[in-house]
């Protein structure tokens, strides 16, 4: 598949819900483009509109106004090119893990062969546990099995919606390690929404900061440090979540 230059293109997009008779704008005027094979973090205060972002851009909430082209095609609902990890795991309690990483590919009927799905699973150290229930696994585990079936799709975009937020931070870390293992072996682009700066600015290219007084973006920043071994422990990653924090404490 020919990979479109404007890969992926917001166009002022706003998306206003209707509460108790009045009108509530959560997105105003939201316009950025993401290019094949990058990577894009959304941070903002609670209610900013991060989520309601990510669903538009995924085709499953419709916007109030503007648009969204995905390969010069407007997007007006869920394509098989898109991929979209949520918190809370989108995994089913009744099937296995076997299963559950394979739903996705089986309602795709994309064939998965035995050696592609071992490799996955143990890119992910998730290996061994195709007999286990969700219930049976840690969150770390069960983020995994989430991440291996969306990955098993070869999306070009991968949505992913506070994915890490409910793990301790040193298997955050480790989840955050390999899905930036994933994206530098694969052809991908994908979007993080995050309330962790640490998180942002270690897989976030570029960073974009939402406001809640102002519902549109506030702030738009370059982060070439992305990717570099041991940037977590560098002066520049110290210096840019400061960077941020201050900005987010303004907008807030």
């Amino acid at each position: 598949m020919a990979i479109s230059p404007k890969f992926l293109n917001v166009e002022g997009v706003n998306k206003s819900f209707i509460s108790a008779n009045e009108s509530k704008t959560v997105l105003d005027g939201i316009s950025f483009e993401l290019p094949f094979h990058d990577s894009l973090a959304i941070v903002g205060p609670s209610g900013c509109g991060k989520t309601t972002l990510l669903l538009i851009i995924a085709g499953l909430v419709e916007p109030t106004g503007g648009s969204i082209y995905f390969q010069d095609t407007l997007v007006t609902a869920p394509n098989r090119k898109t991929a979209l990890v949520l918190q809370e795991y989108g995994l089913f309690p009744w099937k296995k893990v076997a299963a559950n990483i394979l739903l996705g590919a089986k309602l795709q009927n994309i064939e998965v062969s035995e050696q592609r799905l071992e490799t996955l699973k143990n890119e992910l150290e998730i290996e061994g546990l195709d007999h286990l229930y969700p219930t049976q696994l840690s969150g770390g585990q069960r983020q995994r099995v989430a991440l291996a079936r969306a990955l098993l799709l070869n999306p070009l975009l991968l949505l992913l919606d506070e994915p890490f937020a409910a793990i301790d931070t040193v298997t955050r870390e480790k989840l955050q390690n390999q899905l930036l293992k994933a994206f530098q072996k694969r052809e991908f682009s994908f979007i993080i929404v995050t309330h962790n700066i640490e998180e942002a600015v270690f897989l976030g290219k570029k960073i974009i900061i939402l406001g809640t007084g102002r519902p549109s973006i506030q702030s738009v920043i370059d982060n070439p440090g992305t990717g570099r071994v041991g940037y977590r422990n560098q002066p520049a990653f110290f210096e840019l979540t400061a960077k941020i924090r201050d900005i987010l404490e303004e907008v807030a």
